[in-house]
């Protein structure tokens, strides 16, 4: 007789804020009367200064929402990977990666969507005999991701081990 799994589900609720400050005294009069300028905040955190891209008149040394969607992305998976690894016995001494997007605007007209986004994890553990299973856990990494599960294009790793 097969056994029935009972699956259980619990829902999270993330609560920001986002708020404009890129309004010159002018307000949104025109496409250029205004800066794309905003700050993203929640309870007990520090700010996070946003903008657009500056490909649409954002300011660069502010955090566009593009680059913050493929931040998530890597750190969804690393935070997954190293549960995974800790779990299997791989001690990991050290986790960086260089993840990047690749997005398509439509033109003329605006809008758009990323193709894709693709993880470069560069993972070192603490001996040679964790290699091998340091590895597939990438894969179980990448399925059991919330946000890589959340989104409607590809999110592909292409990870390196090393040893320390």
């Amino acid at each position: 007789m097969r056994q029935q799994t009972e699956r259980r589900q619990r829902a999270h609720r993330y609560r920001v804020e986002v708020a404009w400050t890129g309004n010159r005294g002018e307000g949104t009069t025109g496409y250029r009367a205004y800066d794309r300028t905003n700050q993203i905040s929640g309870d007990g955190k520090p700010p996070i200064p946003g903008s657009s891209d500056p490909a649409f008149r954002g300011e660069p040394d502010r955090w566009n929402p593009e680059e913050l969607l493929v931040a998530a992305l890597s750190q969804c998976h690393m935070l997954w990977y190293l549960h995974l690894a800790s779990e299997a016995g791989v001690v990991v001494v050290a986790y960086a990666d260089s993840p990047e997007g690749t997005m398509i605007e439509d033109l003329p007209g605006g809008g758009g969507r990323f193709s894709e986004v693709v993880l470069h994890p560069a993972v070192t553990v603490a001996n040679a005999e964790m290699v091998e299973r340091a590895g597939p856990l990438h894969q179980r990494a990448h399925q059991l991701c919330y946000l890589a599960n959340s989104v409607n294009f590809p999110v592909r790793h292409e990870p390196v081990t090393a040893v320390a």
